[in-house]
């Protein structure tokens, strides 16, 4: 079974610390990740702020 997305907590930047159902957990940069349209009103960090664990998809928003 895959592990699922439990936890996630802005750190700076774009810097992000994931935790997982199976105890994984750790910092991922995303700043590099966010190229093309859908993903430009996330380079606004005050909106990049706001990410939150979906509760039912369970994948980062």
């Amino acid at each position: 079974m895959t592990p699922q997305l439990i936890d996630a907590r802005y750190i700076r930047n774009y810097r992000v610390c994931l935790k997982f159902s199976d105890g994984t957990e750790g910092e991922i940069d995303l700043g590099n990740e966010l190229w093309g349209e859908v993903f430009e009103p996330l380079k606004d960090l005050n909106q990049f702020r706001q990410l939150q664990v979906h509760p039912e998809l369970r994948t980062l928003t």
